[in-house]
């Protein structure tokens, strides 16, 4: 018999532990109030007769408590309640203690690994992470009910960015109003920042406003390069000025702004890229910031867009120096590219770009593509007209907005009258489940499954709501750069949020992970098959869209389904699996579970095959989703890479190429950076096994991650196939 204990954890059944546990209450009474031995042993033999295969600690409980009082031991029953009481509580007291000493002890996997861009030994990281302690426990403790808690803990859901709950002001991931902020003007820590009159200046001031949103929120956040291109005519505006005051010819004049105004572009997006890299927010880490390069945002500032997007591309593709002054590749920030008419067909008036953009893809594993003409197909407003934006950070997509007819709740200054809206609006948080367990509780009971699926989302849907009662309780004040001076909204001093979490203004996300996991179990399919295991996949994926159908339209909050890009819950949902059911061939033998609805990342098939397939599943996972192919070194063969970018375009809303790009300090090789069996990497050229001198960049689970994983994540790194060859296509 294995004995359930509350944080969902199974051992053996062990009749020692009730002995002991009824014996020290016997000590608290007097003898006659006592219970014999023979009474332990058949309260013991009593529940051993259940004959069950498992059992909850709290029923064991309860039984001994009925048994005792049937045989008329009230005091030791009373006793023994108290003991139990006693014991809740000490299971209630303060857990920091040792999280924090494993955390300054630096001895820690867990804490070394729980974000591969994070260095968990530098003091501004651990303090960020001492105060997640904190958060956590008092998440754990007093504003989570028991079962979500406990839910959480064997890795049934998981309840995200608990260690940023505590504070009921801070939110997921957003899309920065920047326009609005530049053109207008805003503040930060009390000091004005007026508009700027030339591109440089607006890079600079960007940099700021991205860094006090980064600080005042947890997740990713996105900026748009549409929001700088005016600055580039202002600038290119002045140097014309100048020079037309030294009496120049017009020829003269037009050719020395020209190249005036390419050295700012350059020098601004120089400044921006460090600034980005070298800036640490309160997270304690640069900013997860992804930068937006669409030509179809702007028609007036075309050109000037163009310029800005050439140049991020070359500096991007030349990389960032290392310690050694060796460039490498940074992890941010992370780069959009939207593929459409003007950029995707040879011939087209900036294919130029797109051609630019896939060196970078070869070379830096950046950028990542969006298909105007499948995100306009699948994102529809309430006016029905399909629209195209970027993800808020790594692959949150806001749902169409529904807000336009009701006008400008945010109080934006560069709000459009009937025009659908996006810059400025977020995410207010997620909670994931786990549906491998669901599957393994159901044992392949099909009627089961559905039955137990359904109890889960009910699950997750108040651990939803709770986040959201949370986060509705703040007003303007808890982060004026957020809610009053732009970046979301221009709101008065005092004012409540509450209305921009209502009527589609910010959606909420039902993750899910391990789509592959519970297909395979429940039908010995993959769910790419075709056949059984894809139509009983997508009735899954169908089923978390039904029931976010039914809660938005309920209670007026965007709930949208996510595809998780889960880090560590990878391993932690994995180590849970193994705990509770065992290890199973092909479903839990693994230390990770399949992100979202991913071909595993060990199945052998083609580039365009994956892309093709996951589309049809993207398309169910409104709230967030990106897919992406393996590839080898393709830096010489750029035809290879727009091959999959055409492919992209046509097929699937949002994909990335994942490439190579490694380099060790102590022999300087720049080829790929190896793991061994023991999943430790290693240089393939000296042997450098220290990872203080390997620079190894990987995609983790939509950011590029540079500092290393946790044992689950990087066995599923390892086991990655190659989705496209290196060869002509």
């Amino acid at each position: 018999m294995k004995v359930i204990k509350r944080d969902g954890h199974m051992v053996d059944w062990s009749p020692e532990k009730i002995e002991q546990a009824i014996l020290k209450a016997n000590q608290e009474v007097e003898n006659d109030d006592q219970a014999s031995g023979t009474q332990i042993k058949n309260i013991i033999k009593y529940i051993e007769g259940l004959g069950k295969k498992r059992i909850l600690v709290e029923d064991i409980q309860d039984i001994i408590e009925m048994k005792l009082m049937s045989i008329g031991k009230y005091t030791l029953a009373k006793k023994y309640i108290t003991y139990r009481y006693t014991r809740e509580l000490v299971r209630r007291s303060n857990t920091t203690d040792r999280a924090i000493k494993e955390l300054i002890d630096g001895e820690s996997e867990y804490w070394n690994t729980e974000n591969s861009n994070k260095n968990a030994k530098i003091v501004t990281t651990q303090r960020d992470y001492l105060a997640g302690i904190t958060s956590t426990d008092i998440t754990r403790r007093f504003l989570l009910p028991e079962d979500i808690v406990s839910a959480h803990d064997s890795g049934i859901i998981h309840f995200h960015d608990a260690d940023y709950f505590a504070q009921n002001a801070l939110h997921n991931c957003d899309l920065i109003n920047l326009e609005d902020m530049l053109q207008n003007g805003t503040i930060i820590n009390g000091v004005m920042i007026e508009k700027p009159h030339r591109f440089l200046t607006a890079m600079t001031v960007a940099t700021q406003i991205i860094t006090a949103v980064a600080s005042s929120q947890y997740g990713g956040c996105t900026v748009s390069l549409t929001h700088l291109a005016p600055f580039v005519r202002d600038s290119y505006n002045r140097y014309l000025e100048k020079y037309k005051k030294r009496k120049l010819s017009k020829e003269d004049c037009e050719k020395f702004a020209k190249e005036d105004i390419k050295k700012e572009i350059s020098d601004g997006v120089q400044t921006f890229q460090y600034q980005v890299n070298s800036m640490t927010t309160t997270n304690g880490q640069a900013p997860f910031l992804s930068v937006c390069m669409y030509l179809g945002e702007t028609n007036e500032y075309k050109e000037e867009l163009a310029m800005i997007i050439e140049e991020v591309l070359r500096q991007r593709i030349q990389g960032m120096k290392n310690e050694k002054g060796v460039y490498i590749t940074p992890a941010f920030p992370k780069l959009l590219y939207v593929l459409e008419e003007d950029n995707i067909k040879k011939g087209s008036k900036y294919y130029y770009l797109t051609k630019l953009s896939a060196e970078c893809t070869a070379k830096r594993m950046v950028p990542d593509y969006i298909s105007e003409k499948v995100m306009k197909e699948l994102k529809k407003n309430e006016y029905g007209e399909g629209e195209c934006y970027p993800c808020m950070g790594c692959r949150s997509f806001l749902t169409p907005d529904r807000s336009i007819s009701l006008g400008n709740v945010a109080k934006a200054k560069n709000y459009v009258p009937g025009k659908g809206k996006y810059y400025g609006r977020f995410n207010q948080g997620v909670v994931t489940i786990n549906l491998p367990d669901v599957a393994l509780s159901s044992d392949k009971d099909m009627e089961l499954f559905w039955q137990i699926f359904e109890d889960r989302l009910e699950l997750c849907h108040r651990a939803l709501q709770i986040r959201h009662k949370r986060l509705s309780k703040a007003t303007s004040d808890v982060a004026p750069i957020l809610w009053q001076h732009g970046a979301l909204a221009r709101l008065d001093k005092g004012e409540s949020i509450h209305d921009l979490l209502h009527n589609g203004y910010s959606t909420i996300s039902l993750g899910y992970a391990g789509l592959y996991e519970c297909v395979k179990y429940m039908t010995g399919h993959s769910h790419t098959d075709g056949a059984e295991g894809r139509e009983f996949a997508l009735a899954v994926m169908q089923k978390m869209n039904d029931k976010c159908k039914e809660w938005k339209e309920a209670e007026n909050i965007d709930y949208s389904v996510y595809g998780t890009p889960i880090e560590s819950t990878t391993y932690k949902f994995a180590k849970g699996l193994k705990e509770r059911f065992g290890v199973i061939k092909g479903i839990t033998d693994r230390d990770y579970v399949t992100n979202s609805y991913h071909v595993p990342v060990f199945e052998e098939i083609d580039a365009f095959e994956k892309l093709e397939k996951e589309a049809e599943f993207q398309r169910l996972s409104p709230g967030g989703a990106i897919s992406y192919i393996e590839t080898p070194n393709l830096t010489n063969n750029i035809d290879a890479v727009l091959e999959v970018i055409n492919f992209i375009y046509d097929h699937i809303m949002y994909a990335e190429l994942n490439t190579k790009s490694d380099y060790c300090q102590e022999c300087g090789y720049d080829g790929e950076i190896l793991l061994d069996e023991k999943l430790e990497w290693y240089c393939p050229n000296c042997g450098n096994r220290d990872h203080d001198k390997l620079n190894v960049a990987r995609r983790t689970c939509g950011y590029i991650g540079t500092n290393f994983w946790n044992k689950g994540r990087t066995q599923e790194i390892k086991e990655r196939v190659i989705h496209l060859d290196n060869k002509e296509c």
